[in-house]
């Protein structure tokens, strides 16, 4: 191991002992952006610090297997539990290399999901229902809540834009690599001739902003105007101006919420979406920058690119930016998201590793 590998995970070994004094002190525990923001902290190094106790211990199991060998009639204990602590020594540092990749400061948040209908009229309207569907059947899966924040519904099905958040830990960490056009393959109901149509979807991914640190929105910016709800929802919807439009004027963002009979709580929901909306231009523009210096190998998450088809002819779903093809597509479709999203993290830390190689 390099010694400034070592000296890294020793200060990171030195500050998990300060975190852990910290979040034992009283006052912490009422001071709960300070409590949560240590709690993260220790979240993170706590992987991190174990890894680095087992590649100590097993240097120690090193050292004792080669003490062994000294000794005619232990030699070849010795040299078998040398070759066993040798191996495991490998795979640590390879283990600790990865943990020490650069963390993304947003890893952790909840976010914003956004389906929209593209191409393809009332089937892709459909299409952005299994979307939905498909994530909210994969947060099931990971423990996380799903609420609906604002949707408009097609008449034929699915609809022409959904946002709903999704909820947990590590959310925008598993499913930032969504964003960008969903194309689909397939018959649809309506298809007389059984000819097979492609419609397309965009999704976006937006983390949640932290209010309270990061996206101050000036209430001058804003124009907010309210009107009735239209479509489904019940005569009680429709009898007061409990919708929300909120336009941001410096950028022109326009966000709607009219699902709640409550015009103050879709005027919260609306404004939870424009901040997680501006937070993702800011993280849009940042991204591009940084795709400028060298290109990302599983995309800059434009929505303009196409990143996978869903061939339901063929059962096949195929990633076109790290080419993996695979013919579970209704596996996919119910929310069985792990290998797909694992092989894209995977993707992303080789190309995190050859990056830092070249440094």
């Amino acid at each position: 191991m390099k010694d400034t590998m070592r000296d890294r995970l020793e200060q990171l070994s030195h500050r998990l002992i300060e975190v852990d004094a910290m979040l034992s002190e009283p006052e912490i525990a009422t001071d709960m952006d300070n409590f949560r923001k240590l709690s993260r902290e220790r979240a993170e190094l706590e992987p991190v610090v174990e890894a680095f106790k087992s590649y100590v211990a097993t240097e120690g199991d090193l050292q004792a297997a080669q003490d062994m060998m000294r000794d005619p009639d232990m030699k070849e204990m010795g040299e078998e539990e040398y070759q066993i602590a040798k191996a495991r020594i490998v795979e640590l540092e390879d283990d600790l290399e990865l943990l020490l990749l650069p963390k993304d400061p947003d890893d952790g948040r909840s976010v914003f999901l956004e389906i929209r209908a593209g191409a393809g009229g009332d089937e892709s309207a459909i299409f952005s229902g299994d979307l939905l569907r498909m994530y909210t059947r994969y947060a099931e899966h990971q423990g996380w809540r799903v609420e609906l924040m604002s949707t408009n519904a097609s008449e034929m099905g699915g609809y022409k834009e959904v946002i709903a958040r999704i909820d947990g830990d590590g959310v925008y960490g598993k499913l930032k690599f969504e964003s960008g056009t969903h194309r689909v393959q397939r018959v649809p109901e309506t298809e007389a001739q059984g000819r097979v149509h492609t419609s397309t979807c965009t999704v976006a991914i937006m983390p949640e902003a932290d209010e309270a640190e990061e996206i101050n929105i000036n209430p001058s910016d804003l124009r907010v105007d309210t009107f009735r709800a239209s479509g489904a929802g019940g005569q009680h919807v429709n009898k007061t101006d409990s919708a929300v439009r909120i336009t941001h004027l410096p950028t022109g963002l326009v966000v709607e919420c009219q699902d709640d009979r409550s015009q103050h709580r879709n005027r919260d929901k609306a404004m939870q979406v424009l901040a997680a909306r501006l937070k993702d231009q800011q993280l849009r523009a940042m991204q591009a920058k940084e795709a400028e210096q060298r290109k990302s190998l599983v995309g800059t998450g434009d929505r303009s690119e196409r990143i996978r088809t869903y061939n339901y002819p063929q059962g096949r779903i195929t990633d076109h930016r790290i080419n993996l093809t695979m013919h579970k597509l209704n596996y996919v479709m119910d929310g069985d998201l792990d290998e797909l999203i694992n092989a894209l993290l995977t993707e992303h830390q080789a190309e995190q590793l050859a990056a830092l190689a070249h440094e």
